[in-house]
């Protein structure tokens, strides 16, 4: 029905007009609406209609109230009239203020909200896409909000985004009258009316007061409900996370009041769509921690095999521990309790636990590759010991085995799995009845000493009750705890002690216990925490922090724990770190910003300052975020390293994050520190360093001005690092290495200007660094006079370390500065050690057959980038000692990824300098160097991946299912007789694959080398002039090398599906099966069979091959078990896939590859699928599932065909009936 409106109107109130008459009219809403379109279409205006937009929403709000004008608003949205973000905007600027008054009204918006948030993709691709967002910021002011200065497109459509969460937010927490608990007393937004709203007769369904009130309360359940919504969709989850990464400000007052909300909302609680937990879990997703220690180099000098190992025992028991705890509690929920009750403790038997039981069980038919290494034979041999005793009927008390070494149990062979079941027992998911299984026990109690001659005093004289000497001390330190008591018991004489005690028990804790407690460890790092954390003393009333009076257990327990072997315990464990983080902060805020002239004496007389104790923990505090990895964007050469997403902010994220998440601490680990949540503003010192760092990795400096405070120091630190030049002058050394004290002592001028708080001194030392970069590059320092210079700065204050690193390693990435030549005179030279440092690297690689470029080719200087050869020879200056050792730990990784990113050969002169200094780390500095080849170079990644086909199936005398061996090898280095060894391809793939650039390239290659092992595999096993007889008949020396063969064809297909999952994880799985596989088989690859085979048997194994590649990958990346939160992905790319197969089976699609290879790919992936993964199957559209199945049965598969369908869910259920009774006709 048409709307008749006056010519003469102007073109925007003829729309206003033609609304109104239309909804007196009662005009259907879509009829109105094309009729719209076409007037707007007709007068030249373009669409969807910024104007429009504003005249529907006023002409609603609140003359217009009505039902018909909302369907004419959801109408115009519909058809695109109007752009649904800026409606929505408009509408939250009108309706949130007044949904007491208008429920009605807030419940429509909440419903368009859910229904046009979430597909932006049409109005950010749309035609007034910038016109849109210019629209939205002057209707919700955002830039003014979050104070940003641009107002380009994408920056206002996070802020819109981000706007829409928080203001539903702050709504519901108004409306529950939680806002009283918001510490800001201005609220961004405008969530109530301006002034006194009075109700009016277009107040629809509004009048009835029950109903008025019911609907109120409705809306804020549903109001969280959506916000839960918005986080559960992949798009905004994603832009909200940009909006957490870049307005940490905003994000944390965001997050504190959503955590008022879970801990006090009624509405929360009363929803049926989403819970509390569910709620901060999806709000956490977007600050989740992963740290990424997998197979990443070691950080300097490598830690103690027995470490490594303890550690890997620990995060992988605590993490199977996690994973039976939510099954076995989900059990019992959902049992209500039922015949659980064994004793005092509730036990709900789940399959994960039985399945582990299982596997240990197993586990002991491969003694071959339970072989402890030398230094773990000793306590596997005690675990072993224990073992037998308790089989005995024999007490083990606590200490029993203190001191028994291998000579004194030489007939206890005790191995790996001694090792990860006492783990188990220790974290109470086995008990001593795994020593009954069959062959865990081989030994008798009287092959096991009574006692122990010449025994030291060690945990069990401790527990019975013997004071803690320094003596005892000393041997505690050495000898990890086996108990949890034994542990508490150190703890608690570091609370309660006497001083000396308390020195005594944190050395202790830092100690073996701490970095090789086998079954206590996690225990050890949370009392260490605790103690970090010391609580404000009764009788305390001073000013300052009460951490004062701590200053020197604080400094005991800081110095032992920053050697390399704790400096890698806490950040893998997940849980621990960002606690330590949180207490680590305040320390070095509070110690940061003490006056230099304050000191404590310790018991051996010597003075503790306060840049001492900062220092310390401000060194370890950077560990704990990757501190050395730079960013990506800020990384030279070909290849850029994974920038470190592990910051400050990140790690309070996390522990805030854990704060609430009790559910998944376990005993003790849930008062692990204040319930408080900490913010990184709490901690203003530390923000401002902070900012600073960031602002010196992305951009050079800017001038500093003369007379301010900052220059005063920075005047200071100059004359102290360079003001005594002009007076030593030969003195110094034309190399900048050896000697490992300061050059001079500070003159006293300079002392008296330096006595500053730690903080003012850093602020300083970004500028001093530039100044002395900078006069070195013109001619004005020598190499020798500035490295010396920042040799004295470190001395002063060792946290400065951390600032030279970060500029020196910034300044690299920017390729601004001449190269240094390293000639021996100004720089130091690698020349003594640089052709050993190349042989060692061919030796490394010779297994591989990758060339190594020359190192000295052409007879030139070696040079590096000018701060690199700063940061270089500043390193080399230090003395490999335990006092550097924390200096060092910060240097190296920087140094090693920074030379890896440098081109050929920087890193190889840097391992040749090292070298010099540190002989016993000539193995390490070597591997590292030999990585960097790889790096540069994508034609040696293709020739390493060769090796690792090739060396995984040769077969060695013994084993017909490949090499293992071979692959991964026996470890490395010089301790053969021959020299340093080659390293296996395996090994060397897992340590270079983060470099790899192209990871689609790597993948076809992976394909194609798999193809070729299979040609190979097959040439050799199957030489086609033995398989069959004149008369064609197969022999029996066909059939066996058949079977032969196929072994080393799944190995190798294993080898290729796990290169695929290391190389690029779950995108790289799924573009894998979405993409590469396809491409291959259009593409014609005939011409890779044997002539011989015509390719028929060759072929088929190749399909073979393809299907078991295919499907394996597919496991790795998705799982077997019902499509989860982490693989939504499956069902459509697994239906694409099998739809592919369909189309070729129908002949929709030309294959260019081998009819065998594809037929025995397609059957081979069926098959494999129904009987390892059927679940994937019922995913799948049912449609493709019977294309694919008719497809089978023209090639006669009629029982693969049907197994397709029988493992397709109800929905396949009647296709597969009628197929089972077509068969039988």
């Amino acid at each position: 029905m048409a709307v008749t409106v006056p010519a003469s109107t102007s073109m925007w109130d003829r729309v206003l007009e033609m609304t109104k008459s239309a909804q007196s009219k009662g005009v259907d809403p879509l009829m109105w609406a094309l009729e719209l379109s076409s007037t707007l279409l007709s007068a030249g205006v373009s669409m969807p209609s910024t104007k429009v937009a504003e005249l529907l929403v006023s002409h609603i709000c609140w003359s217009n109230n009505v039902p018909i004008a909302w369907k004419f608003l959801e109408k115009a949205l519909s058809i695109r009239v109007v752009p649904p973000m800026l409606v929505l905007a408009l509408l939250s600027s009108r309706v949130i203020p007044s949904r007491r008054s208008h429920p009605a009204a807030y419940r429509l918006y909440l419903e368009l909200l859910k229904r046009h948030i979430f597909p932006l993709a049409s109005e950010v691709n749309g035609p007034n896409y910038h016109k849109i967002m210019e629209s939205i910021d002057d209707t919700l002011h955002l830039n003014e909000i979050f104070a940003f200065q641009s107002s380009e497109p994408g920056l206002v459509l996070v802020e819109f985004i981000f706007s829409v969460v928080w203001e539903l937010l702050y709504a519901s927490l108004d409306d529950e009258n939680l806002l009283e608990l918001v510490p800001e007393k201005k609220s961004p937004w405008k969530i109530r009316p301006m002034k006194m709203e009075i109700d009016d007769h277009n107040n629809y369904g509004e009048n009835n007061i029950d109903y008025h009130q019911g609907l109120y309360k409705m809306n804020t359940i549903t109001a969280i409900e959506t916000i839960g919504e918005i986080f559960r969709n992949k798009v905004t989850f994603r832009i909200l996370q940009l909006a957490r990464r870049n307005m940490p400000a905003h994000w944390g007052s965001f997050m504190h009041h959503l955590r008022l909300l879970i801990g006090n909302s009624t509405a929360l609680r009363n929803s049926k769509d989403i819970t509390p937990e569910a709620l901060l879990q999806l709000a956490s997703e977007t600050m989740h921690y992963c740290l990424r220690n997998e197979l990443e180099a070691a950080e300097g000098p490598v830690p103690r095999l027995d470490t490594c190992l303890c550690l890997l025992l620990c995060t992988t028991t605590l993490a199977i521990v996690n994973i039976i705890d939510e099954e076995e509690n989900t059990l019992l929920e959902e049992n209500d309790h039922k015949h659980m009750h064994l004793g005092n403790e509730t036990q709900a038997l789940g399959n994960c636990r039985k399945s582990l039981v299982s596997s240990l069980q197993q586990l002991g038919d491969f003694e071959g590759l339970l072989i402890p290494p030398p230094s773990v034979t000793s306590i596997a041999n005690q675990a072993a010991a224990k073992a037998i005793l308790v089989v005995s009927g024999i007490s083990v008390g606590s200490g029993y085995l203190d001191g028994v070494s291998l000579n004194d149990m030489p007939n206890i062979c005790g191995n790996m799995r001694h090792l990860i079941v006492e783990a188990c027992i220790a974290r109470n998911i086995l008990d001593t009845s795994t020593y009954l299984w069959p062959g865990y026990v081989k030994g008798h109690s009287n092959q096991i000493p009574r006692t122990i001659s010449g025994q030291m005093p060690g945990w069990s004289t401790l527990m019975k009750g013997s004071p803690l000497t320094s003596q005892m001390m000393h041997t505690l330190v050495s000898i990890p705890a086996s108990s949890l008591a034994e542990i508490e018991r150190i703890y608690g004489i570091a609370i309660n002690g006497s001083e000396e005690e308390k020195f005594f028990a944190a050395t202790v804790l830092c100690g073996a216990s701490l970095t090789r407690g086998w079954n206590i460890q996690e225990h050890t790092g949370f009392f260490i925490i605790k103690l970090l954390s010391p609580p404000i003393p009764v009788d305390y009333s001073g000013n300052e922090s009460h951490l004062v009076v701590y200053a020197p257990l604080l400094n005991v327990l800081l110095m032992g724990i920053s050697s390399i072997d704790c400096v890698q315990f806490f950040p893998c464990m997940v849980w621990l770190a960002p606690h330590l983080a949180g207490v680590l902060m305040p320390i070095c805020e509070v110690f940061g910003s003490c006056s230099a002239t304050v000191s404590w004496t310790l018991p051996n007389g010597e003075h503790l300052s306060p840049l001492s104790v900062f220092s310390n923990a401000f060194i370890l505090l950077l560990k704990l975020w990757r501190f050395h990895q730079p960013p990506l964007e800020h990384v030279l050469g070909d290849v850029t390293p994974v920038g470190s997403q592990l910051n400050p902010e990140f790690l309070l994220l996390a522990r805030n994050c854990s704060l609430n998440n009790q559910k998944s601490q376990r005993g003790i680990f849930s008062n692990l520190s204040s319930s408080e949540p900490i913010f990184l503003d709490s901690f203003p010192k530390l923000t401002f360093w902070y900012r600073q760092h960031q602002a010196c990795i992305a951009s050079t400096l800017s001038d500093l001005k003369p007379g301010t405070s900052v220059y005063q120091i920075f005047d200071a630190l100059l004359t102290m690092m360079f003001g005594n030049i002009s007076k030593v002058g030969q003195s110094l050394s034309h190399s900048a290495s050896g000697s490992s004290n300061s050059c001079g002592s500070i003159p006293e001028d300079c002392a008296n200007r330096l006595k500053l708080p730690a903080w003012d001194i850093l602020e300083a030392v970004p500028f001093v660094l530039d100044a002395a970069l900078t006069a070195c590059a013109h001619g004005k320092l020598s190499p020798p006079e500035l490295i010396t210079g920042l040799r004295e700065l470190a001395i002063f204050l060792p946290a400065s370390m951390a600032t030279i690193v970060s500029y020196l390693s910034a300044e690299t990435t920017r390729g601004l500065w001449k190269p240094a030549s390293m000639n021996g005179t100004d720089w130091p030279s690698p020349a003594a050690s640089l052709a050993m440092v190349e042989n060692n690297i061919n030796k490394i690689l010779s297994a591989t057959g990758v060339d190594v470029p020359s190192l000295s080719a052409g007879g030139t200087t070696p040079t590096l980038p000018l701060p690199l050869a700063a940061l270089l020879s500043l390193t080399i200056t230090y003395k490999v000692d335990r006092v550097s050792e924390s200096v060092l730990n910060l240097a190296a990784p920087a140094l090693n990824s920074i030379g890896a990113s440098c081109p050929w050969p920087c890193m190889a002169i840097i391992s040749a300098l090292w070298v010099q200094k540190a002989k016993r780390w000539t193995d390490y500095l070597v591997f590292s160097a030999s990585r960097t080849v790889f790096h540069h170079n994508s034609n040696a990644v293709v020739q390493l991946l060769r090796m690792c086909f090739k060396s995984a199936i040769t077969q060695p005398p013994s084993f017909s299912g490949g090499c293992v061996g071979g692959l991964l090898g026996h470890g490395f280095g010089s301790h053969n007789s021959g020299g340093i060894s080659p390293v296996a391809p395996g090994i060397l793939y897992l340590r270079v694959h983060r470099s790899v650039g192209d990871v689609i390239f790597t993948t076809e290659e992976i394909v194609s080398l798999l193809m070729h092992t299979v040609k190979d595999i097959v040439c050799t096993d199957l030489p086609y002039d033995k398989l069959k007889k004149p008369n064609g008949v197969v022999v029996r020396y066909g059939e066996v090398s058949l079977s032969a063969a196929m072994t080393r064809i799944k190995v190798a297909a294993s080898l290729g599906a796990s290169l695929v999952w290391i190389t690029g994880r779950l995108n790289l799985i799924q573009s894998l099966i979405k993409e590469t596989l396809p491409s291959w088989f259009i593409s014609g690859h005939k011409s890779d069979l044997s002539k011989g085979d015509s390719g028929g048997m060759m072929g088929m194994l190749m399909g073979y091959a393809l299907a078991y590649f295919a499907v394996l990958s597919g496991a790795f990346g998705w799982g077997v078990e019902p499509v989860s939160l982490y693989c939504k992905k499956r069902p459509i790319i697994l239906g694409a896939h099998l739809e592919f197969m369909a189309s070729a089976l129908d002949g929709k699609i030309s294959l260019g590859c081998n009819k065998a290879t594809w037929r025995a790919y397609v059957s081979g992936f069926v098959s494999l699928m129904a009987t390892c993964a059927p679940k994937w199957a019922m995913e799948v559209d049912v449609a493709i599932l019977k294309s694919l199945s008719k497809g089978l049965r023209k090639w006669n598969e009629e029982e693969l065909a049907l197994t397709l369908l029988e493992i397709s869910g109800v929905n396949a259920m009647g296709a597969a009936a009628e197929m089972i009774i077509e068969s039988l006709v």
